[in-house]
């Protein structure tokens, strides 16, 4: 007898056609060896040794979106967990956005990202149908491998490969049920953590590549200043050093490309730091040396004491502060802030032979860092590769590409490999900071103490002026972050900006604009509960009103609800007064407190989320201020790891402790006069208590933002409380300005 040559096609039509009996008598039928992957899109690529390559395009700065997008396509791909092979994407458009900022990674991409497993199930489960010659309702993908329902055969997704490629991807994949889900909504551990908490995780500092010098730049202390004179000589005198280059001077705008100065080129970048110090450089100041953070502080106070623009107006708020029984107005202070990574900027860069620049950095946005390059070199985007490593922290600060344009600028320059490594100190006072604010409030109360009206006006320089010449008016980007967006329901509102201009560089910072429009109402809410003589839980309950939702764009506000539609996030004032009341729960808000102690709450939707904060201090004799407990409650719809959120909660509560208590920039003739972590001061352990109390609550909501949310209303709620304790009104941040630390 010749042996007969069938494919797997032809051998289930051979063997269908004799019956049953020769299938149960001859070995499992088996799809012939895959010959090829199956990539139905740039996420997932299902390999013919049945484990699957998965494509994270968002960057890991310890918030866990590495892990989080492993769940969301394990669990619509039916794909074990141990099967996955988890790969960091380049910059590249064809990923779409991989801008890792404004808490938009699972809020924006979650419903994209689970058709993206989806619809690589489902062409599975139709080759493994097509294989079969079984209708593909009768198939059903589980845990890499197709089952036959009714006869229980099954084919590993490693035999589908081929059969899988040859298929359309489907428009509108089914998509699991929720009670389905195997890993989406569950605590799982950082797919990260074992590599980061034993050192072989690699940052952009831990970048190495052969024949590489390492640069330290020195750049001007004021944002356009000039060089005068250096001492290049000694610079070079200093063992290791190599090379002293002058960088380009700062454009205007200065968006993300260098700010100029000095950079000294060594074999390590110790040598490199030495001789920097010894340059020995003078400067001329350029057009800002005369800002003084104290003097401006009085100018923004100014502004706001004067009538702004409306950017919403509702009713008649002039003649309700007539009519009212009572007027209450308060002015508050928040200062210029810095990111603060752990990791500062680091980036590593290499002119290959065919032109292509190949950039190693920790980056937040790695399309923008090629877009920075490729116009800063001159050429195509094509001609940049950007590998994203892990970051060190980020904050906002790595979205902004200066140091990545500063390593490729001298790469191009000297031929060889370099690497920029900024030090804390360049990172404090020539990064991008937050912005400084003033804000001015007042309201009309009734007979009964009721809130009648709101005035809010806010002045402080936009993160516009980074990126065009001659901006000073904010933008929507930021007044929508907690100005325009106010959830409370009195008939008559106005909310106003005022103009002012930037003297350094502002960029974005840990929910960016948030953070001084929810000090200053979150405050002031709590100074009316205070002036009606009520419980500031309960008034701020009645602030909030009756449960509805709410559009700022039908009292004229330019509301663009973070580029998702008000129909999928409105403002819902009954989800936020739910958090008021869960963690006022949680505080035990009402109980009896040891002396000295005393409780503060606010609360805050930023980012599509609602966080709700009760703070418990203590003040000593001398008035000095202890977080003793510290209650946050979050409502971000969907959660996807419940584990990330909660650290996430726990990190903003550290981050808000140290802006309550310690962090602030201050400019002398416009020169950051902090330049380590003894000036611009963190919360310490000793700082924080002991636990964080968390709260999550479940929701079928859309998933709204989760790592920058907590951190607006931890500021007010410790505020308050040190109010409570003792009698003072703190308006202007750090509170270690007005003796409370």
């Amino acid at each position: 007898m010749s042996a007969l040559k069938l494919n797997r096609r032809e051998f289930l039509k051979r063997t269908g056609q004799v019956g049953g009996g020769l299938m149960l008598a001859s070995a499992p039928v088996i799809a012939s060896a895959a010959t090829q992957d199956f990539q139905p899109n740039v996420f997932i690529r299902v390999r013919s040794d049945n484990r699957v390559d998965v494509v994270c395009h968002r960057s890991e700065m310890g918030q866990g979106i590495r892990t989080s997008l492993q769940q969301i396509f394990a669990d619509e791909l039916e794909a074990s967990w141990e099967s996955i092979n988890l790969l960091q994407a380049e910059g590249d458009a064809r990923y779409g956005n991989q801008n890792t900022d404004g808490s938009r990674s699972i809020r924006t991409l979650l419903p994209d990202l689970r058709s993206a497993g989806a619809a690589a199930r489902e062409m599975l489960e139709q080759a493994a149908a097509n294989t079969w010659q079984v209708p593909v309702s009768e198939c059903k993908a589980r845990m890499n491998t197709v089952v036959h329902t009714l006869s229980g055969k099954t084919l590993d997704y490693g035999e589908l490969t081929d059969a899988a490629a040859d298929l359309d991807v489907p428009k509108s994949p089914r998509l699991k049920d929720p009670s389905e889900f195997r890993y989406i909504g569950k605590a799982i551990d950082s797919v990260d953590g074992h590599a980061m908490t034993t050192g072989t995780a690699d940052y952009g500092i831990d970048t190495m590549l052969p024949g590489m010098v390492h640069a330290s730049i020195e750049r001007p202390p004021v944002l356009h200043g000039t060089i005068e004179t250096f001492d290049e000589e000694a610079a070079l005198k200093i063992p290791g050093v190599i090379s002293v280059i002058r960088m380009p001077e700062a454009t205007k705008p200065v968006i993300y490309n260098p700010l100029g100065g000095i950079a000294v080129l060594a074999t390590n970048t110790w040598a490199a730091q030495q001789g920097r110090k010894a340059l020995n450089v003078s400067w001329s100041g350029g057009s800002n040396a005369d800002y003084e953070s104290a003097t401006y502080r009085k100018d923004l106070m100014d502004l706001v004491s004067r009538d702004g623009l409306a950017v919403l107006n509702r009713g008649d708020v002039e003649q309700d502060f007539t009519d009212a029984a009572e007027t209450v107005e308060a002015s508050y202070y928040a200062p210029h802030l810095a990111q603060a990574p752990m990791e500062p900027p680091a980036a590593t860069a290499v002119i290959h032979d065919n032109g292509l620049c190949e950039v190693w950095a920790c980056t937040q946005a790695p399309q923008s860092a090629r877009r920075t390059v490729a116009g800063l070199l001159g050429v195509d985007e094509s001609y940049v590769r950007i590998n994203v490593t892990f970051l060190g922290g980020g904050f906002g600060r790595k979205s902004k590409a200066d140091f990545v344009a500063e390593a490729a600028w001298l790469a191009k320059r000297t031929g060889k490999p370099v690497k920029v490594t900024w030090t804390r100190e360049d990172d404090l006072k020539n990064g991008f900071l937050h912005s400084v604010s003033a804000q001015y409030l007042k309201a009309g109360l009734d007979a009964e103490g009721r809130a009648t009206s709101w005035l809010h006006r806010s002045a402080f320089p936009p993160i516009a002026s980074t990126f065009l010449t001659e901006v000073d008016s904010s933008h929507a980007s930021e007044t929508n972050l907690g100005l325009v967006d106010n959830p409370f329901g009195m008939d008559n509102m106005r909310v106003e900006v005022s103009a002012a201009p930037a003297h350094v560089r502002v960029g974005w910072l840990r929910s960016v604009a948030n953070v001084f429009h929810a000090y200053a109402a979150c405050c002031f809410a709590d100074e009316l509960a205070h002036a009606a003589n009520r419980d500031p839980k309960d008034y701020l309950l009645e602030l909030l009103g009756e449960p509805r939702q709410y559009d700022p764009a039908s009292d004229g506000a330019n509301y663009g609800n973070y580029g998702q539609s008000i129909e999928t996030y409105p403002i819902d004032t009954g989800r936020m007064a739910h958090i008021v009341h869960r963690v006022s729960e949680m505080a035990d808000w009402g109980r009896e407190l040891p002396k000295g102690h005393a409780l503060g709450i606010a609360v805050h939707r930023s980012f599509l989320s609602y966080v709700g904060v009760v703070a418990e201090v203590s003040v000593d004799n001398s008035a000095k201020l202890t977080v003793e407990n510290l209650w946050m409650a979050i409502d971000a719809g969907q959660a996807i790891n419940t584990d990330r959120v909660k650290s996430q909660l726990e990190g903003a509560g550290i981050f808000g402790i140290s802006l309550a208590l310690f962090s602030e920039l201050s400019a002398k003739s416009v020169v950051i006069e902090q330049d380590n972590f003894d000036g611009y001061e963190l919360a310490r352990i000793q700082h924080v208590p002991k636990v964080i109390h968390t709260h999550i609550v479940e929701s079928d909501q859309p998933p709204g933002g989760v790592g920058e949310p907590g951190v607006p209303p931890v500021a007010p709620a410790i505020a308050n409380a040190y109010f409570a304790a003792t009698g003072t009104r703190v308006r202007e941040l750090p509170m270690k300005n007005v003796g409370a630390v």
